[in-house]
């Protein structure tokens, strides 16, 4: 899920090794109870007969999250939308807010205290989905300028596709019937885009425009790279993995080799549009000749918008925006304090005179720490595969998970044809409908042994980054709950507005963000035989080093959407200190000096992504916040009788939803087991 810089080791776990590393617990009388007012003719079936119908038209409506999560194992008539694309259509969009009224009163009628505790959570996601897109839709008319979301979705569409083909031999996937659906999609690309003008016009008559930073990166620069990777690549991919004995097979490659070409012009045509409708000079647009009416940020959310999405989406009533903004930077500055204490630590052990301001001080521990690194990408893969292996050995010594014996492992390289959707590395998850396939990392390398991308990637900084990605972040959260998918409401899966693009929820990110940053600090605190935690002192430094920006996000997220901080001054405050590299990145006497300027330039892409997503920056503190807290109530309340591990298993039976919907029944749970 998370396409950050940041490389990981990838697992590899069976069905049947992960039942014997999470046992199913008995009966509690909390379900008992619900059992019994579902028996007593309750609100439940009620309720189960709305969810089950807006869960599979919400599949029929977004064909890509359904390719994403599995939806033909829920319902086989399903399979034939992973043929298709998301019709954003002006009657298409109208059409769909009927039904999602609808919904909305259909869901409004049941009483609440009618409805068993688990089903009252179930409609609460219900609605909070449904409330999202009827305000994206029309208070919003976010479909008028979410050119980011137009760009990425045939890809994507496409891309878990290929990603959920059955193997057919021991280089070969896709039966006929599966790539006979991507054929389908992409022959839906050229219409696909047609709409997409139409939506991309209207926000031009209405003054509802993209970002000029969006119309360039993703109008000129990813339209231009799509439409070489359906003309060239996917022809090419087929070719390699359709069996050589597959039945049409040459039939097949040809109407896939045509069908890429045309959503190849379709991307081209989009390419286009936007150039002639949003550039100076629409046969060279570039970033500097955006025309004036668009040069303005169009990005910044604003404060009723965040606010209304604070409550909404993530599920938390008291926050605000401002809030947020003003408490944020005293957390910063703890954790630089932190740092800067433990680096002087290490410095003293390695014998280091380091200097006496203490961000200068950090940056000349890290430099240190830099100069273990892997000589080549084939290290370096190896490298983390060594950091994975550790992490689970850890998970095993010091009990703080059950890990079965035959927990396997594999460091997964990025394939050519993902390179350009995985920038650095990306988890994607087995589907959860579906009971077959398994989550994967996919390791993008230099590819070339750049010594700046190893050294980015030093022995001390991969044991954090394992431990957010694979074990116990999200690969080992992913795979509990796909374990106790009969038990987790399928609303609880979805991802409304989309998967991961601007026009996204962002709902589950509070979950599963949160847990992945919550994995890194469980690491860090002391387990029985472990004193200091899994991590050496230089991999702790890495592992507040990735506290300190999840813990920046919050105070840029909410300043640049509220207009509390500018673009720039965002872009400056991350190099100055997620990069400890001082003075600003509009100051050409400091980005004279080559460290400044890479910081800059990494930190304007971070900026950028923000400025796309908003809310989504701050999901990772605020989510893994809440699970500390939602553990420290726990244990209060339980005492001596506390299990980190029964706790850490029902937090994630909840699905991948914010804490603000199951607190009371989690503890109520918890409570009901002793």
């Amino acid at each position: 899920m998370r396409k950050l810089l940041l490389l990981t080791a990838a697992f590899a776990l069976t069905s049947a090794a992960f039942s014997s590393c999470v046992q199913q617990p008995p009966q509690t009388a909390q379900q008992n109870t619900n059992q019994a007012q579902t028996a007593a003719g309750g609100g439940d079936e009620n309720f189960k007969k709305i969810h089950d119908a807006y869960v599979r038209e919400f599949l029929r409506r977004n064909p890509t999250v359904n390719t994403y999560l599995g939806g033909a194992a829920l319902d086989p008539s399903l399979r034939e939308v992973d043929g298709q694309l998301r019709d954003h259509s002006a009657a298409a969009i109208e059409a769909e807010d009927k039904w999602l009224a609808e919904t909305q009163k259909s869901l409004d009628t049941l009483a609440p205290d009618t409805l068993s505790p688990t089903l009252r959570i179930d409609r609460e996601v219900a609605l909070a989905q449904v409330r999202f897109l009827l305000r994206q839709h029309q208070t919003r008319k976010y479909q008028q300028r979410a050119l980011d979301t137009y760009t990425d979705e045939p890809f994507r569409a496409v891309d878990w596709q290929l990603q959920g083909m059955t193997q057919t031999g021991e280089k070969s996937y896709g039966t006929p019937e599966e790539w006979a659906l991507v054929v389908k999609r992409l022959q839906a690309v050229p219409r696909y885009f047609q709409v997409a003008q139409e939506q991309l016009a209207a926000g031009v008559k209405s003054g509802n425009t993209p970002d000029h930073r969006m119309l360039f990166r993703n109008g000129i620069t990813t339209t231009e790279a799509t439409a070489k990777y359906f003309e060239k690549t996917l022809p090419e991919l087929a070719a390699e993995r359709v069996a050589a004995d597959a039945p049409g097979r040459d039939e097949l490659l040809k109407g896939l080799n045509e069908a890429a070409k045309g959503a190849a012009g379709a991307y081209r045509g989009l390419h286009n549009f936007v150039a002639q409708n949003f550039f100076d000079n629409a046969t060279q647009p570039t970033a500097a000749n955006v025309k004036t009416q668009f040069r303005q940020d169009r990005f910044a959310m604003g404060e009723d918008e965040y606010n209304w999405a604070l409550k909404n989406n993530l599920r938390m009533p008291d926050a605000t925006a401002g809030k947020l903004f003003d408490e944020s930077m005293a957390i910063v500055n703890a954790t630089q304090a932190e740092m800067t204490t433990l680096a002087r630590e290490i410095g003293k052990k390695k014998t280091m005179e380091l200097p006496e301001d203490g961000n200068a001080a950090v940056l000349a521990v890290f430099d240190e720490l830099g100069k273990d690194y892997p000589k080549s990408d084939a290290e370096m893969v190896k490298w983390y595969e060594e950091a994975a292996f550790r992490l689970v050995e850890y998970g095993r010594k010091s009990g703080v998970f059950d890990v079965p014996a035959d927990y396997k492992l594999e460091v997964v390289e990025t394939p050519p044809p993902l390179r350009a959707s995985i920038d650095g590395a990306a988890y994607y998850p087995a589907p959860p409908f579906k009971t077959s396939g398994v989550g994967r990392f996919y390791v993008t390398t230099s590819g070339k042994d750049d010594e700046a991308v190893l050294k980015e990637n030093n022995r001390a900084s991969l044991a954090d980054l394992s431990a957010h990605e694979g074990f116990p972040g999200h690969d080992w959260h992913y795979k509990v709950m796909t374990q106790y998918r009969d038990r987790i409401a399928h609303a609880r899966w979805l991802t409304p507005g989309a998967v991961e693009d601007s026009s996204s929820m962002w709902q589950d990110s509070m979950a599963a963000e949160g847990w992945g940053l919550y994995s890194e600090a469980l690491m860090a605190e002391p387990q029985p035989g472990f004193p200091n935690g899994f991590y050496s002192p230089e991999e702790r430094l890495y592992q507040l080093k990735g506290k300190l920006y999840r813990d920046l996000r919050v105070r840029i997220d909410t300043g640049i959407h509220t207009g509390r901080m500018s673009y720039d001054d965002a872009v400056d405050l991350f190099s100055q200190v997620v990069d400890f590299q001082p003075g600003s990145c509009r100051d050409q006497t400091a980005t004279a000096k080559p460290a400044k300027r890479a910081s800059c330039d990494s930190a304007e892409r971070a900026i950028f992504r923000y400025s796309k997503w908003p809310t989504q920056a701050i999901t990772y503190r605020l989510g893994k916040d809440q699970i500390f807290a939602l553990r420290k109530e726990a244990a209060g309340l339980a005492g001596e009788r506390f299990s980190p591990k029964d706790f850490h298993v029902l937090f994630m039976k909840q699905g991948t939803i914010p804490v603000g919907y199951f607190r009371e029944e989690l503890l109520k749970e918890l409570q009901a087991k002793k």
